[in-house]
């Protein structure tokens, strides 16, 4: 399912939904714990989980470089949020009958031509995580990442 982008006073909003079949521990765990973290979005880790925490950010580029970014909001088993460049990116759990809805939004101020990367990038990224809370590991499908990297940019040239 494509993340939805709405324009805002401030910018753009682009929201993912994801029902999962595991309970709030499980995905939380899955967002939070470096462990499990590095198997679904391999570039971030987590440092210091807190409101004014940082995430470290890892190029996986063969550099060795890294840059930290702030968690701007956390609430435990609920929300995450940190900075995303100039923009930021909020995972929001909540408990559904069936397990558990991540919401994740990235509040964007400006759409470029990054954006439509970044956009696919989630949405693999998302359906990589449910693939690791149903229990199958899987490494980043590349073909599925330009699948939707094309889907994505037909989205942010109909909003432009």
């Amino acid at each position: 399912m494509l993340a939805k982008i709405v324009k805002t006073e401030a910018g753009y909003i682009a929201q993912f939904q994801r029902s999962l079949n595991a309970s709030i521990e499980e995905v939380w765990s899955a967002l939070t714990e470096n462990d499990k973290l590095e198997k679904w979005m391999s570039n971030l880790q987590i440092v210091d989980l807190r409101k004014g925490g940082t995430i470290k950010f890892n190029m996986n580029d063969g550099t060795g470089e890294s840059f930290d970014i702030n968690i701007i909001d956390f609430h435990q088993s609920s929300i995450l949020e940190f900075e995303w460049g100039r923009d930021r990116v909020r995972f929001e759990l909540s408990p559904q009958s069936s397990g558990c809805l991540l919401v994740l939004k990235e509040f964007i101020q400006e759409l470029n031509d990054h954006i439509p990367k970044d956009l696919a990038g989630w949405h693999v990224c998302l359906d990589m995580m449910k693939e690791l809370l149903n229990g199958n590991e899987m490494d980043f499908p590349k073909d599925e990442w330009e699948k939707w990297y094309e889907q994505y940019k037909i989205e942010v040239n109909q909003i432009k």
